[in-house]
């Protein structure tokens, strides 16, 4: 199970990881410098049966830790208990509801700094702010990182989550949203990523896209651990043989099945706003672990409301990988507010009458899990009107 952090900053997210598993995960020299995570941390159980990505908490970072929310099972909302809940505890918990992520559970840190009473009110804090978020429920948990206490009792549920989540389902081919690029001496050019979709295995030949370079997988870490095979849900190292070197390749990309290269500029999506969004809006586009500029595209009317949900088209400003039902969010032109997000519906829409009934009645179907009501719907007008007559 791969469990992303989230939280304000400096609320114990990186100390959390780090009693839960003995590692480290500020990897950067201005990291341990400053006191303060600034991109992506990584970290595994012993066992492996648990994958951590440990977020930025600044606001100025949140395209960061955007990277790296996209592809975990189980958000672990971090909230200090003498600061209780702050801004960006606020924004990451609505992220993670555009996200579609509705398991959880909230540590309440620095448990052993504050009063009994101050804990109690900052569990009441908790239970007002996770009030009609698909975290309502979710246990919280009392800890103190640095000595340990609550640690135990955390980590426990934290594996009985991951017991009762079982094995991903492998099905579709290969994807993996590439969120960090490296070279190591004497292995070569290596991605890693967490695993969308399929399987992966040492000998594979994939494509990396939007730009469709053709590379062989020459060896695999998943989970931290050297393997013969990866799939769906796992967080995965792959190190890379091929025509390409590190400046080919970035966070954002895609390593997919070569049936699976279909880079595109615009699709059809569902949309929820959490503030009011206007048609033709500029805006950041969050998809993966990739962040694109482009347009909005209401097709129901000129202003989506907060709260409110619309169908609209994203037109982008450079290609991109997606697939349907993919997950997107939305923020500002200058990248400091987070819009809203939604879901991936068409990836080949029409060019014209995007909003007549028609189309907007088969978008809404593409929605359902099913994509065979939406085949049935589009193949009714041609039933409808029969064979045509032979030609005399």
């Amino acid at each position: 199970m791969i469990i992303g952090t989230a939280g304000h900053i400096d609320h114990g997210k990186t100390t959390l990881v780090r009693a839960l598993t003995g590692v480290d995960t500020d990897r950067l020299p201005e990291e341990k410098a400053r006191g303060i995570t600034l991109d992506l941390g990584y970290a595994y159980t012993d066992d492996g049966l648990l994958g951590y990505v440990d977020v930025p908490g600044h606001e100025k970072l949140v395209h960061n830790m955007l990277a790296g929310a996209t592809g975990i099972d189980f958000l672990l909302l971090v909230v200090a208990a003498d600061d209780g809940p702050m801004p960006q505890t606020r924004e990451h918990l609505a992220i993670a509801s555009l996200l579609g992520l509705g398991r959880g559970a909230v540590a309440l840190t620095k448990a052993d700094a504050v009063t009994p009473e101050r804990l109690a009110v900052a569990r009441e804090e908790v239970a007002a702010l996770l009030v009609g978020t698909p975290l309502a429920q979710a246990p919280v948990f009392p800890v103190a990182a640095t000595s340990g206490t609550g640690v135990a009792e955390l980590h426990t549920h934290l594996r009985a989550e991951a017991a009762a989540l079982g094995e991903h389902q492998a099905q579709g081919g290969f994807r993996l949203a590439i969120d960090r690029v490296f070279t190591l001496q004497g292995i070569g050019l290596v991605v890693t990523g967490t695993a969308f979709a399929g399987r992966i295995a040492v000998g594979d030949r994939l494509l990396v896209t939007p730009p469709g370079l053709a590379a062989r997988v020459r060896g695999l870490h998943v989970q931290d651990r050297p393997a013969q095979q990866g799939r769906a849900g796992q967080r995965i190292a792959i190190n890379l043989a091929g025509d390409l070197e590190k400046a080919d390749l970035a966070r954002g990309m895609w390593l997919v099945a070569p049936d699976l290269h279909l880079p595109l500029q615009r699709f059809q999506c569902e949309l929820r706003a959490l503030e009011t969004l206007h048609h033709w809006l500029p805006v950041h586009v969050h998809l993966g672990a990739a962040d694109v500029t482009g347009r909005l595209a209401l097709l129901e009317g000129e202003t989506l409301a907060p709260g409110a949900a619309m169908l609209a088209e994203i037109l982008l400003d450079k290609p991109c990988g997606a697939l349907a039902h993919d997950h997107f969010i939305l923020r500002d032109q200058s990248a400091t507010r987070t819009l809203g997000g939604g879901r991936v519906l068409d990836i080949f829409p029409p060019a014209r009458h995007k909003r007549a009934a028609e189309r907007l009645a088969l978008l809404r179907l593409l929605g359902a899990d099913d994509p065979a009501i939406a085949l049935r719907a589009a193949l009714a007008p041609a039933c409808r009107r029969g064979p045509r007559p032979p030609r005399a």
